[in-house]
């Protein structure tokens, strides 16, 4: 069994406080510290993610990617969390391999009453670089910002754009490059 977080309490802290911050800066690359090592195909980021927000309470679904038994031992091991069969029964989803991902839409996009009861997509990509790419505009974006992703379907975009006209229902997404991490809310828009 990987080591999980080297202080569990003041590094899932961290990782809870940059996630928070990457969500509110939607397009901004953070560097997540986190365990040395996170069980294959997992990035580091990922599992950090996992291992800061993801309990007992939050059933979790892996896509055929992320779905290894290592994974499995280890999340069920350091985070306990239940496993789930279809994405739309889970509140955290771990994909894996983007360019296969499903579509937003079969995940819980919440309800007009309780849209917090959505999914939190974390989702492992090749590359992520601040300043080129898309145009990204919102809520926590000073005008605008720019960002490339390597590694996602072409579909991913209108997909996003999408989720973003069912505020205050939709998904909202973690990229994970590495030890990098980066968010868009449903409050996100997108432009190419």
């Amino acid at each position: 069994m990987l080591a999980g977080l080297v202080n569990p309490v003041l590094d899932s802290q961290r990782v809870f406080r940059m996630g928070l911050d990457a969500m509110a800066h939607p397009g901004t690359v953070v560097e997540i510290p986190g365990p040395e090592a996170a069980p294959r195909p997992l990035h580091l980021a990922a599992a950090a993610v996992c291992l800061a927000l993801v309990d007992f309470d939050t059933p979790l679904w892996l896509d055929a990617g992320a779905a290894s038994e290592d994974t499995r031992e280890f999340l069920r091991f350091y985070c306990g969390c239940p496993l789930v069969d279809e994405p739309r029964l889970a509140r955290f989803a771990l994909i894996a391999k983007a360019e296969v991902m499903p579509e937003l839409s079969r995940f819980d996009r919440g309800t007009d009453e309780s849209p917090d009861r959505s999914a939190t997509l974390v989702v492992q990509v090749s590359a992520l670089t601040e300043g080129q790419g898309r145009r990204l505009t919102g809520p926590g974006i000073d005008g605008e910002t720019l960002l490339d992703v390597e590694g996602l379907p072409s579909r991913f975009w209108g997909w996003l754009r999408e989720n973003h006209g069912l505020f205050p229902r939709g998904v909202d997404v973690l990229l994970t490059a590495g030890r990098r991490l980066t968010a868009l809310p449903r409050t996100t828009r997108t432009e190419n």
